[in-house]
């Protein structure tokens, strides 16, 4: 593909760790919801490599992961790449969202829009297959959300 032509969602966790599975929780409420047109889904779990392949030539990317708790659960917030430089801060998924932004900032070619959406976890939590009932609570306003800035940047 040549130039900026895809625009991506992409949904970031690890189901099996309680919290964590909250990207793909979003992306399954995003898939119910319906994408615009011109929207790819995809759920990467922790696949980091996966997504850099999807960034390239890639006019708007959306991402989504859980962040570490701090005192909030299921607090939605946007955050910036330069704020989110280390796995720290998103839980430590190895070569996940945190890989991505590092990775990124050595591609020649990056998306032309790059928004991230985060929720607070209530805890970390391995072998876990539910989701808190806060970051539950915020899975819906989470996709519409995303649904937003899709739109947002259809319009731009």
């Amino acid at each position: 593909m040549t130039g900026l032509a895809r625009r991506q969602v992409l949904c970031f966790g690890n189901e099996l760790h309680g919290d964590d599975g909250f990207g793909p929780a979003v992306g399954r409420a995003l898939a119910e919801l319906g994408l615009p047109g011109g929207w790819e889904l995809h759920q990467l779990g922790t696949r980091g490599l996966d997504a850099l392949a999807l960034l390239q030539d890639c006019e708007a990317a959306l991402l989504v992961d859980a962040e570490a708790p701090a005192g909030q659960p299921g607090r939605l917030r946007e955050r910036r790449a330069d704020e989110l430089g280390s796995e720290a801060s998103l839980v430590g998924h190895g070569m996940g969202l945190g890989f991505v932004l590092q990775a990124l900032r050595a591609m020649p070619v990056r998306p032309g829009v790059l928004r991230i959406l985060t929720a607070e976890m209530a805890e970390v939590r391995s072998f876990q297959l539910a989701l808190s009932p806060a970051v539950a609570s915020a899975v819906d306003p989470a996709a519409r959300q995303l649904g937003r800035w899709m739109q947002e940047a259809a319009h731009a």
